[in-house]
């Protein structure tokens, strides 16, 4: 096995499966790829084990489902190039019945479900527990030879998304589980991108809770069990659960960064949230400053006319961002210089505006900031209530308590609390004026949900109806406001899966040291291989710096009124440059330093930006300090080898020309000194 040594991000434990855990059946052979309508076929057919597995009653689904009534629905599908498929497993009489939902990608060789457990009977359910929404046996022509590509989970750390990369051995099981009730939070990535012999799949797991991916050599061929970890529960009369999605994306090749890339192309195409029928142009945004001085902190002393007054002097010096972006602190009780040991965090749950400070509300800022032709994105943290705040102090029959901890958990789960948030959320949005809705969650849960499993008897159900929940206020505030983009943010990228991505943007993608670009370029090397939407903050215009931060999206942390500090032409230049290298971060991405230990200051960095839509991209080179070397070659992908390429220095404006095969067997980058950075234009 290959991983890196300072990430703990599996349990990695001798072989030995419990009796009452499934062991799959299905058994799909990766060198046969197949078109999506072939695959539904294959997947789900009367007689034939569906790809998914559950104990119920003690026995597990892979003895009794066949002989269970089946049936297959077409669905009518809006969306060109895929198909949709309703499908029945139901327990004869009155009896639990597995719908699943089943979505084919004509484009892609892709396929994926959800399912949903519900209870046809006049009494509870016999016990289900173990649920596996996806249990398959990878077959491949070379037999036991499996690598699986994945990465680390985000803990505010240079570590953050760091590659993970895995050589299946026998007799081992590797368990992959995110921490905290968070989806990748610290210990694991829901993407996986499985390979052998030329063959591969991208395994994805869509559930913003406590997923689980386990992986074994049976006989030969590669068992892939993934749900959610924490099951054994019945279901009362009528009563209905979901699990989490799985999808899985075919492709071949002899290089596994080819399926990276397929699969970036997926994720736009189908899991991005699309206004008026396209993809989110990922924002360029700006802040108020820096937030606010000590002992205030983030925007907990900002007033109205600091706001507007900041937002006129963005245009007066040409630097209005495509959104506004206000962060916490702006709610009642986390204001001003003398409110001893009051914060933006120990005051979370009073969404309503200070008044004191922004008298008419939000909308004078969010007016000033669409005169200047710009949007305002406001934070919000409505999970987590603090004690003594407003939501705490009159709503605590919707809230989850815990005595060791002053957080309480808004219970997203409660359909009564669900309704209330959607209203009160989408009414204050609407009457502020507000564009885009920036979630934050600073939080464990698992141990909240856990308290409230241990009152209903039932392992698991709390965290299911509260990440339905989830869903269900995210997709009101879509449908409500249908230009909304959701910034997804968890203490910083500890939220990311198939089931937000498809919903939100993280333009926060961690939150490691502010600003500090070494591990921000770790950061855009190892995410990006995965998902193309991210972004995060740039603190200067030195261009080592913003160069270190630069993604598909950018939050610009600038000081604009520092004097003597900060160069308006300098600024302006970073945001014209952004605005070109933001498209490129939406087609292929090639990371060009391995999947080693890349965090150290004594390493150099290089990841390219390639377009093939008309041959162009750029090279990014990094040398952090002075112990990393002067010098690197390094290796361009993706080019046509005959076709002769101008490469542009963006400093110094020289170029030279190469042939694709050149660029590809190597090119050496010089740096003149340390730190330094160098970007190279192709075409």
């Amino acid at each position: 096995m290959k991983c890196l040594s300072f990430i703990r991000f599996a349990l990695v434990l001798v072989l030995s499966f419990s009796t009452a855990i499934c062991r799959a059946q299905l058994s799909v052979q990766m060198s046969k790829v197949s078109a999506a309508q072939k695959m539904v076929d294959a997947y789900f057919a009367k007689g034939k084990l569906p790809p998914f597995t559950f104990v119920y009653g003690g026995d597990c689904s892979s003895d009794f489902i066949r002989k269970w009534n089946f049936s297959k629905k077409k669905v009518e599908s809006d969306l060109p190039n895929v198909l949709k498929y309703e499908i029945l497993y139901s327990e004869p009489g009155d009896g639990l019945e597995v719908r699943c939902d089943v979505t084919g990608y004509q484009d892609f060789e892709a396929l994926e479900w959800v399912l949903h457990f519900t209870n046809r009977g006049d009494g509870n359910s016999k016990n289900i527990k173990n649920l596996a929404a996806s249990d398959i046996l990878f077959a491949s022509k070379n037999k036991g030879d499996f690598t699986i590509y994945t990465a680390h989970g985000s803990n505010g750390s240079r570590y953050d998304f760091a590659p993970v990369v895995v050589d299946v051995e026998s007799d081992t099981l590797y368990a992959f589980e995110p921490k905290n009730g968070r989806s990748s939070d610290t210990s694991a990535f829901p993407f996986f991108n499985i390979t052998s012999g030329g063959n591969g799949v991208m395994l994805s797991v869509g559930w913003t809770g406590t997923w689980f991916a386990d992986f074994a050599l049976v006989d030969g061929r590669l068992q892939c069990r993934s749900g959610m970890r924490n099951t054994d529960l019945f279901l009362y009369p009528g009563e209905s659960i979901r699990t989490p999605l799985v999808s899985l994306m075919y492709w071949k090749g002899d290089d596994r960064l080819d399926g990276q890339n397929r699969f970036r192309r997926f994720i736009l195409a189908h899991h991005t949230h699309k206004i008026n029928g396209k993809n989110i142009v990922p924002p360029m945004c700006g802040g108020f400053e820096w937030g606010d001085p000590a002992p205030c902190n983030e925007y907990t002393c900002l007033t109205e006319e600091m706001a507007v007054a900041m937002v006129k002097r963005h245009k007066q010096f040409g630097l209005v961002p495509e959104v506004f972006w206000l962060d916490a602190g702006w709610y009642e009780g986390a204001g001003g210089p003398n409110f001893e040991g009051r914060n933006w965090y120990n005051t979370v749950g009073s969404w309503r505006v200070d008044r004191e400070r922004f008298p008419n509300g939000l909308k004078p800022i969010s007016e000033a900031a669409h005169g200047m032709g710009a949007k305002l994105m406001v934070w919000f943290e409505p999970e987590r209530v603090y004690k003594g705040s407003y939501f705490y102090n009159n709503y605590p029959q919707w809230l989850i308590k815990s005595e060791s901890s002053n957080n309480a958990i808004f219970d997203l789960g409660n359909k009564e609390a669900n309704d209330f948030l959607c209203k009160y959320i989408g009414d204050f949005i609407e009457e502020n004026g507000i564009d885009y809705y920036r979630q934050d969650f600073n939080c464990a849960i698992d141990g909240f949900w856990s308290l409230k499993d241990k009152l209903d008897g039932r392992k698991g159900m709390s965290e299911i109806r509260h990440i339905e929940g989830l869903y269900r206020f995210w997709d009101y505030l879509l449908a409500r406001f249908p230009n909304m983009v959701i910034d997804n943010c968890a203490s910083g990228g500890r939220r990311l899966d198939l089931e937000t991505t498809s919903r939100s943007i993280p333009l926060w993608r961690t939150d490691y040291n502010y600003g500090e670009p070494n591990g921000y370029q770790n950061h855009t090397h190892s995410l990006n291989m995965f998902l193309p939407l991210n972004g995060t903050g740039t603190y200067t215009t030195k261009p080592y710096n913003w160069r270190s931060s630069i993604s598909s999206s950018t939050g610009h942390n600038w000081a604009i009124t520092a004097h003597g500090t900060f160069n308006i032409k300098d600024a302006q230049s970073v945001m014209e440059k952004f605005k070109v290298l933001r498209n490129y971060f939406l087609e292929d991405f090639y990371p060009l330093s391995g999947d080693g230990d890349l965090t150290g200051d004594d390493k150099c960095l290089a990841y390219q930006l390639n377009r093939p839509s008309d041959n162009s991209g750029y090279l990014f080179a990094f040398r952090r300090g002075k112990d990393a070397a002067a010098k690197m070659v390094v290796k361009l992908r993706g080019l046509v080898e005959e076709k002769i390429y101008t490469v542009v220095d963006d400093d110094s404006k020289a170029e030279f020309t190469r042939s694709g095969k050149e660029l590809m067997d190597g090119i050496e980058i010089v740096f003149d000194n340390a730190p330094a950075s160098v970007l190279l234009f192709y075409k």
